[in-house]
């Protein structure tokens, strides 16, 4: 019909056409009952498009004036939503801003924002589509080519390709660019303040006095830690010169974070705070913003350093230690500058170069990162370049180099040219990037003068013989080398590959020609990583009350609350910096010597405890109602005694009731019937939670009622046993010998209950005694060896206690036979002799069993090679016939106690003072019922005991982790007889908390070479199960065997593993090591996906991952001083509801103000990260866990966000660091008019500056 009618003539056409649009405009003015607008002439007017579906088919009418706009919305009960089109900067000041849109909305109205963009409620992500997949090419390599002696891969048929460029007379000529860089390290063999004293600021020092003299010298910085240290103590003139360096682009500051960071390690909330701190200190005091990544020291390679990076609309990223393998098969293929990509599939805004997230990346071709180790794939040539002479040192270098002269330039030019065109011929451009520098270099002034003129002679005398040597060189930055090669591969077809994975696990060479995998920092100093991960907890959670009380205080004009978070902003920096320090490629990693690692420590548990003060005062000022009038009455439930021993609970003090200050005495006079304690409950996550919370008190009859005063139904009273207390120890009590190591504590009892928090919430409970019914919530025990102990602990309880008897607990003989657990979800079966899980079986709707899962839990070690496993490496010991050891057959005296209670059950088992190791699981009728719960205390006791040892927890089970054929053999190499094909398990570990990678075994390698780094969970699944194991803090995992998972615990090599650190790793400490481990059902009927599906956790797997990185905070209210009266009983600071349930608030951070930087602005930076998760993978009865009423899946966007009672100014998408525009956005505009407008994919992080308004 439609091409009769145009054939027909255009006059028919046009008037039908016109006919209809107006039938169109009149029923849309209709249905909105509004007068037809005249265009509003004031020049800032903003547009009105894209109106809430519903509203008529016109997609954008632009031209309401903001009145008419405001009275629209009060009608049709909906937001428009404002395109966000770029204004100048005379427009912005009339943009309407947040709180205007606010005042408008009356608060009954219930505004609903749809977000087409959002997605489905489940969805499921596929796998990127990349030319390069790091597991698929790895597992082809071969791991012992012929070169490893010599340790350099350029053989014949590299010499042969590069003597066949020079005759192609259309490759382009060579291009050098010269790179001087000095690598400084914040800690390593000295701590950082020592290193800056004695190398990093003479280096600063000389650099701004010396490139006045060199004119065309360029050099890089990277570490900003050290860049502050010297910009604070450096007089004005030369902060002056180096902004002028830096300005002129002669100096140029990359990645800029506050220090490298470690990537295998670090979460991602320390990884990008890190990045802000660094990028925020840069801009408000030299206004630069980084644009290339310089990451020439972590051990291997993480795919999350790169999106972080193209986030904060980076241009590039530099990369050193990658696999010798794949070092020597980038060359080959001529791919060492690639587009590294997002293992998921991403919708939206792809970049010229790739999907959103991906980074133009250039791997360096040879070893090391010193002139030695990069000039050319020929070391020994490389040498007569380092012209470092210094009298005093004698190094291969200062014997070998000699200085450039008249008569010999022309000679050395061209050795040195025949290295750089080879380098330059190991890519398709021809553009060689050529480092001069290594660790802390150019500290010396005769160093730069040495450096500087003999390069400044080789090169000028090459670019005076430009046409013979048809070669352009000079000094530069990263920045050109990267403009360089993209000017040339412009319009090239191919252009540079993509590559999607990471370079993990990290391998260099033995000196005798062996490969020496570093695996074994993964797991070093495991005391150091928790606290990281404490630090980290306590900071995000200060970070977001801060933000919220200051802002609150600023509106409500409390000016004594302003003053006092204007003085404790300066600890938050602190806390930031200490922070960040850590995150150090030799800090986290636990490869610094022990004094090093102690100072890191030291700083790390001082922004703990001021964290937890800041935490504190920022809780007192919220709880109260108007002007905060009192302070100092919260207190945290831990004390911390050292930063090398573990935070100790501390029981609640009671008061009586009536208003009296005296406490109830500890373990004294008679509970008063009338006494109580209060304290308060802080849920820093974003969603509604549901935790078991423990709590110590003095006596066992009490009872916990929550903030709506009602009486918890879900509570258990639990004994506390010395095992984990020494409270009792030092006061002398224990009898002699082993027995009287475990009893129950009088003085100290432990109530367990369920609390249900609501998305960042403050909420104050209270303890209260309870005479009549507490006894059915007492705990049952069962242990063959506490009968005595209870009876003279029994024996020495003060007699006018009431009811506070260690007979409480009923002590009962263990069973005879396998020890068994069972809640509504599932049943454990322990072993009696050993006490350690064998079988899971989980029960089906109907509460009926299920077929018993095996999941054995098995603790051994490894035995450590000597000198060859050590801080960095890890390797086992080729000398012993069995590559593992029975760390635990020593142990004769073995514990066994039951606890059964209410609401959790568990089995502790205990092994002298090396292991205690507890398994728990809940009957709360909640999602947490299908969990089991999993602690360890490890304590390696001084040495030499437990030398040479590699401890690991490992899980047995039957789950058939095996790898799809495709990714098995290759064809070409390995015969097709399926028979002999060997079973490769797979398993997935999580990168820095952020994203899973698949790990396929590869069988030519060993154990050492098949860990692998995690920071948050790993699991494995065939196509029936899933088994998956959360932890808290960063270690090494592997699956080696089918059907096996296992995470390495602690590690003690006496010898050095020769990477430079000089010592053995002996300094252990007490650990605790938390873990969920759950089992779910997988999809049933699921065929291999094509294309290939992109793996993450559950929702409850993300949901328990969060809560045990970031669990609730309990803070005690004063029982000397308790102004209840004034206090609300529940904060809730996300008033208008919870973030979706996969969209986790990373953090919500306060701006220094730009010009007094130890005092905070109005703004702050919200990160959100739509966390990835598996719809399809649940527990048994998935739908009864109900997790919907705790986070239902939803569609529709972030919703009507609301901070507190807080007004928002204005909000700006911005990139990750906050620095720019969001890249993606620079064509609508990064002003946003409400937080519902905001679309995150699956995976994606976003940062958003959010100014607060001045008054409310």
């Amino acid at each position: 019909m439609s091409f009769k009618l145009f054939r027909r003539g255009s006059a028919r056409c046009i008037g039908l056409l016109s006919a209809f649009v107006t039938i169109l405009l009149c029923l849309y003015y209709i249905s909105i009952g509004q007068p037809n607008p005249t265009p509003s002439s004031e020049a800032g007017s903003p547009t009105a498009a894209g109106l809430q579906r519903g509203l008529g088919p016109a997609a954008g009418i632009t031209g309401f004036s903001v009145q008419q706009q405001q009275q629209q919305l009060k009608k049709i009960h909906a937001a428009a939503i404002v395109s966000n089109q770029k204004r100048s900067s005379e427009q912005r000041a009339e943009e309407v801003t947040v709180e205007e849109q606010e005042a408008v909305e009356p608060d009954d109205i219930n505004v609903e924002y749809a977000r087409s963009s959002w997605g489905d409620k489940c969805y499921v992500l596929l796998q990127s589509d990349t030319n390069i997949t790091s597991n698929e090419e790895h597992s082809r390599f071969d791991f012992q080519p012929e070169w490893m002696r010599s340790k350099e891969y350029w053989d014949r048929g590299f010499e042969e390709r590069f003597d066949a460029q020079k005759k192609e007379k259309q490759r382009p000529p060579l291009k050098i660019i010269v790179v001087p860089h000095s690598h400084n390290d914040p800690g390593w063999l000295k701590t950082f303040t020592n290193y800056f004293q004695s190398d990093s600021r003479q280096i600063l020092n000389l650099l701004v006095t010396k490139m006045q003299e060199y004119k065309d010298m360029t050099f890089i910085w990277s570490e900003i830690s050290f860049l502050q240290l010297w910009w604070d103590q450096a007089h004005p003139t030369k902060q002056r010169a180096l902004r002028r360096l830096v300005d002129s682009g002669r100096i140029e500051i990359t990645t800029g974070g506050w220090v490298m960071t470690d990537e295998a390690n670090v979460h991602i909330y320390p990884m990008l705070d890190q990045l802000i701190e660094g990028h925020q200190w840069l801009k408000n005091n030299l206004n630069v913003t980084p644009k290339v990544g310089w990451s020439i020291d972590p051990f291997g390679h993480g795919s999350t350093v790169p999106y972080l990076l193209s986030g904060a609309n980076f241009e590039g990223a530099i990369i050193q230690r990658i696999h010798y393998a794949w070092k020597q098969w980038f060359a080959r293929q001529q791919m060492g500058d690639f587009v590294w990509t997002p293992y998921w599939r991403t919708k939206g805004a792809a970049g010229a170069e790739g999907p959103a997230g991906s980074l133009l990346t250039h791997n360096m071709p040879f070893d090391i990162y010193s002139i030695k180790g990069s000039c050319g794939p020929h070391p020994f040539i490389c040498l007569n370049f380092d012209f470092r002479k210094i009298p005093g040192e004698y190094t291969e270098y200062s014997v070998k180099a000699q200085f450039i002269t008249d008569d010999n330039v022309e000679e050395k030019a061209q050795l040195l040219l025949e290295q750089y065109a080879r380098t330059a011929s190991l890519f398709p451009h021809n553009v060689a990037l050529i480092p001069v520098g290594d660790d802390f270099r150019y500290n010396k002034e005769r160093e730069v003068d040495q450096q500087y003129q003999n390069y400044k002679k080789l090169i000028d005398h090459i670019m005076a013989n430009r046409r013979l040597y048809n070669t352009d060189i000079k000094f530069g930055t990263p920045s050109d080398y990267f403009a360089a090669i993209r000017e040339r591969m412009k319009g090239r077809s191919p252009g540079f590959p993509s590559f999607k994975g990471d370079f993990f696990v990290y391998s260099d060479i033995f000196s005798e020609g062996r490969p020496a995998y570093w695996s074994g920092y993964f797991t070093t100093r495991p005391f150091y990583k928790l606290l990281s991960s404490e630090l980290e907890h306590n900071l995000r959670a200060a970070e977001i009350l801060f933000t919220l009380a200051y802002n609150t205080a600023r509106q409500a004009q409390r000016e004594n609350a302003i003053k006092i978070d204007e003085k404790n902003y300066e600890q938050i920096i602190h806390a930031r910096r200490n922070l960040g320090l850590f995150q150090h490629h030799d800090a986290i990693t636990g490869t610094s010597k022990a004094a090093v690692m102690r100072d890191y420590a030291m700083r790390l548990f001082e922004s703990i405890q001021n964290m937890v003060k800041m935490q504190e005062s920022c809780i007192e000022q919220l709880l109260q109602r108007g002007q905060p009038r009192h302070h100092g009455f919260l207190i945290s439930e831990f004390e911390r005694d050292n930063f090398n021993k573990l935070p100790r609970k501390m029981p609640i003090q009671m008061v009586s009731g009536d208003d009296s200050t005296t406490p109830a005495a500890a373990g004294g006079g008679g509970l008063g019937g009338s006494s109580i304690g209060s304290f308060v409950l802080y849920n820093s996550l974003a969603q509604k939670r549901i935790e078991i919370v423990t709590l110590r008190v003095e006596h066992p009859n009490v009872k916990i009622l929550n903030h709506e005063g009602v009486e918890l139904k879900h509570i258990q009273i639990n004994p506390v046993w010395n095992i984990t207390d020494t409270y009792d120890l030092v006061l002398g009590t224990t009898t002699t010998g082993t027995i009287g190591r475990i009893r129950t504590s009088t003085r100290q009892y432990e109530v367990m209950f369920v609390a249900e928090l609501e998305a960042l919430s403050l909420s104050t409970y209270r303890v209260q005694v309870d005479e009549a019914s507490y006894r059915r919530n007492i705990a049952t025990i069962y242990c063959d060896d506490c009968h005595e102990a209870s009876a003279t602990a029994s024996t020495a309880t003060p007699a006018g206690a009431s009811g506070a008897t260690v007979t409480d607990f009923e002590v009962r003989s263990k069973p005879a036979g396998d020890i068994q657990l069972e809640n509504p979800h599932m049943r454990l079966l322990f072993d009696e002799k050993s006490g350690f899980l064998k079988t899971v079986t989980r029960k089906n709707q109907r509460k009926e069993l299920m077929k018993p899962m095996q999941c054995n839990i098995k603790f051994a070690a490894y035995r450590s090679a000597q000198f060859h496993s050590g801080a960095y490496l890890f390797k086992t010991d080729p000398e012993q016939s069995e590559a593992e050891k029975d760390v635990l057959e020593g142990y004769t005296d073995v514990r066994i106690i039951i606890t059964s209670g209410p609401i959790a059950s568990d089995v502790t088992v205990i092994y002298g003072p090396f292991l205690a190791h507890t398994v728990r699981i809940f009957n709360t009728r909640t999602h947490l019922d299908a969990a089991i719960y999993v602690e360890n205390d490890i304590d390696f006791e001084p040495p030499p005991k437990n030398r040479e040892t590699e401890l690991f927890m490992r899980l047995i089970t039957n789950i058939d982790n095996i790898a799809g054929a495709p990714m098995q053999r290759d064809p070409l190499k390995e015969p097709t007889d399926t028979g002999t094909m060997p079973e490769l398990p797979v398993f997935y570990s999580d990168q820095n908390g952020f994203q899973y990678h698949e790990r396929i075994k590869v069988p030519a390698i060993g154990i050492e070479g098949n860990y692998f780094p995690i920071t948050s969970g790993a699991f494995i699944q065939d196509s029936r199960l899933r088994l998956t194991l959360l932890t808290t803090h960063a270690q090494g995992a592997a699956s080696y065997e089918p059907g096996q998972l296992e995470v390495m615990l602690d590690r003690r090599t006496l010898y050095d593993d020769y990477r430079g650190m000089g010592e053995g790793v002996v300094d252990s400490h007490l650990t605790r090591h938390k873990f969920w481990l759950l089992v779910e059902d997988m999809p049933r009927g699921q065929h291999a996906a094509k294309p290939p599906g992109y793996q993450v956790p559950s929702r409850q797997g993300q949901m328990l991952a969060n809560a045990l990185r970031y669990p609730p905070n309990l803070y005690f209210l004063s029982s000397v001083e308790q102004p209840l009266a004034g206090l609300q009983a529940q904060v809730r600071l996300l008033p208008k509801g919870a973030l979706p349930c996969d969209v986790h608030l990373t953090t919500l951070r306060t701006l220094s103000d730009p010009e007094l930087q130890l005092f905070p602005s109005a703004s702050a930076l919200m990160v959100l990260h739509r966390q990835g998760f598996d719809c399809s993978v649940s527990a048994v009865g998935g739908r009864e866990l109900g997790l919907d009423s705790i986070c239902p899946l939803s569609n529709g966007g972030l919703g009507s966000v609301q901070l507190g009672k807080l007004s928002l100014h204005t909000i700006e998408a911005t990139s990750l660091t906050g620095l720019e525009q969001a890249k993606e956005k620079a064509q609508e505009n990064f002003r946003i008019r409400s937080l519902a407008e905001v679309s995150l994919q699956p995976m994606e992080l976003r940062t958003f500056n959010l100014t607060f308004s001045d008054r409310s």
